[in-house]
């Protein structure tokens, strides 16, 4: 399974699976389904009540068609409905999220190697590019990954205590993304010992929080970091 090495905003390099040409020929046919949907809804309204197929007809039913990929991207985080049907999405190179100048840029090229082209150049390119990038990946800067191997059971987990006494109450300060790119990264360098991994955490929570480690292990600090956001935001603290 190839690959992408993306550096989060948190300055930790994360390594997503690429979608496969396969997977995006599949999301593209269901994606084609609902543009199926749509012009099946549209005949079946206009026969009904009887309007005549003028300017107004071809407006309603083209434009949401041709903005479909850009509009969805935008309002559905990087995914149409054929990407969440596959679990892919849209993701930035530098690990940010794509701006909407960027789906626009997906878009357009899409004109080029998808309907232009019946999807043969987007396949050849995503096919012999090594982050799977179609144009207008390479000139958005985006590429497309698999979101379901990112598993639950990949990541470090924790568990409420009764009558747990929260240590750092600053863990308010971080966000729900944050905690659980921690739960994953601890559960990787825990896997493989990378202790590398380790600081590099820590000192991205110091940065954010203004805790310090003091004479705690990298490895104990994070996991209280975990249990005090856990108990933090379930409510059943002491503080």
């Amino acid at each position: 399974m190839n690959t992408v090495k993306i550096r989060t905003t948190q300055n930790v390099e994360v390594e997503y699976p690429l979608a496969s040409a396969g997977d995006r020929v599949v999301a593209h046919m269901i994606d084609l389904a609902v543009y199926f949907l749509w012009l099946m809804m549209c005949g079946i309204v206009f026969t009904t009540t009887n309007m005549s197929q003028g300017p107004i007809f071809s407006i309603v039913l083209t434009l949401p068609l041709m903005f479909y990929h850009l509009l969805c991207e935008i309002f559905l985080n990087g995914q149409s409905v054929g990407k969440m049907a596959r679990d892919i999405k849209v993701v930035k190179l530098t690990g940010e999220a794509p701006t909407i100048g960027d789906y626009l840029l997906r878009w357009l090229f899409r004109l080029v190697d998808t309907f232009a082209s019946q999807g043969l150049i987007a396949l050849i390119m995503v096919a012999v590019s090594n982050k799977g990038q179609r144009l207008g990946d390479m000139a958005a800067g985006t590429c497309v990954i698999r979101t379901r191997a990112i598993k639950r059971a990949e990541a470090v987990t924790v568990e409420s205590e009764a009558g747990y006494q929260i240590r750092f109450p600053e863990v308010h300060l971080l966000t729900d993304k944050d905690v659980a790119l921690i739960r994953k990264l601890l559960f990787k360098a825990q896997k493989y010992n990378n202790y590398e991994l380790l600081e590099k955490m820590v000192k991205q929570v110091q940065e954010v929080t203004g805790i310090q480690q003091g004479e705690l292990s990298e490895w104990d600090f994070l996991q209280i970091v975990l249990k005090d956001y856990h108990h933090y935001t379930h409510g059943d603290i002491e503080v």
